[in-house]
């Protein structure tokens, strides 16, 4: 059982009162709920808010493949939520774990290797065979992500068993340019399987049911559990290792355990959605802007705000097209990222440099 020891009240940053914290996270559950009921309610097929209200109460719709439709839209809305929570969370995690600013759940290599158990699953031709419910490409991926984890820890810990943020960092971007290596290898060698790898790689929630809800549920818990019952912790650990171990925290037990949990939560996003990045990127520093660095309101509004951004992002993908052809949702997200990170950049050369 973990045992969670006496912190002292010192701490980095500025947290919010408990008045302005209830408030952002009001104000970000009304911004989600939003989110998610624009996602009903826009798509391909037309459907009224009354249609949609009657659907989720359980009455009856002049047009029965409507009902179908919400259902649909409804799985595939708390999919989009529930990965962009999990990529958000787990990159306001490693930006804490690793000290690093840039830090997400593509930096220690692990959300690579599900991308490349994927790939070897789609070049194999085993997307059509299923297990419980599930092709064999997520499990595929779970795989890939657990083999990358296995070397990054096994290259990073020392003779004393710390795992320490510079070394994961380094054993993360070998693993990682190993592994895109051996991505881009298969996808010279493939011919029939190429755009069905490529489409999985850019992201995408299109074909997903309840079984990739189910799938996802066991690691985003756990990985949200230890990271708020560690967020005071999270909060020392910016002072540095040792700071850290002089006010109480059992540094190697914190970072090993918030490690593994975090790294499976974002393989799993992988495995079900393929790669999507610079949500775990954005969002915790977009938090930070608002409430401060204090991980008692950065990981609760990580959440929310990660899953309404992703809500919306699938939204765009679904409608953007006048074709009605369906965009990956990676590249909605990158798109929106990219400019909005590069912002986030030139503000901070500004704050330094005093323009």
């Amino acid at each position: 059982m973990l045992h969670r020891e006496p912190i002292k009240s010192q701490r980095p940053g500025n947290p919010p009162g408990k008045s302005r914290l209830v408030s952002l996270i009001t104000g970000s559950l009304i911004l989600l709920l939003a989110a998610a009921w624009i996602s009903l309610l826009l798509g391909r097929y037309p459907a009224s808010a009354r249609d949609i209200l009657a659907v989720l109460a359980g009455g009856q719709v002049t047009d029965p493949l409507l009902s179908d439709i919400v259902k649909i839209r409804l799985t595939r809305m708390a999919l989009a939520g529930m990965v962009g929570a999990t990529l958000a969370l787990t990159g306001a995690v490693f930006q804490a774990l690793l000290r690093n600013p840039l830090a997400e759940p593509f930096t220690l290599g692990v959300s690579t290797g599900a991308a490349f158990g994927a790939t070897v699953s789609l070049y194999l031709g085993l997307s059509a065979t299923t297990i419980y419910g599930l092709t064999l490409v997520p499990l595929s991926a779970m795989a890939g992500a657990g083999l990358s984890l296995a070397l990054v820890l096994a290259l990073s810990r020392g003779e004393s068993g710390f795992l320490r943020p510079a070394t994961l960092i380094l054993a993360g971007m070998v693993v990682s340019s190993f592994l895109s290596a051996l991505i881009s290898l298969i996808k010279s060698l493939a011919d029939e399987t190429l755009s069905s790898i490529v489409f999985w790689l850019l992201g995408s929630f299109s074909n997903r049911g309840e079984g990739h809800l189910i799938f996802l549920l066991p690691y985003l818990l756990p990985a949200l559990a230890l990271a708020l019952f560690w967020y005071r912790e999270l909060d020392i650990l910016a002072l540095g290792d040792l700071e850290a171990q002089h006010l109480g925290v059992h540094v190697a037990r914190v970072r090993f355990w918030l490690l593994i949990s975090s790294c499976l939560a974002a393989a799993a996003t992988v495995a079900i959605s393929g790669v999507i990045g610079f949500v775990g990127l954005v969002i915790p520093h977009l938090i930070r802007l608002i409430s401060g660095p204090g991980h008692r309101s950065l990981l609760p509004l990580s959440l929310l705000l990660g899953a309404g951004l992703m809500i919306l992002a699938d939204v765009l993908a679904r409608i953007i097209l006048p074709t009605g052809e369906e965009l990956p949702v990676g590249v909605i997200t990158s798109l929106l990222g990219g400019p909005f990170f590069a912002w986030l950049l030139y503000r901070r050369r500004r704050e330094i440099e005093g323009w």
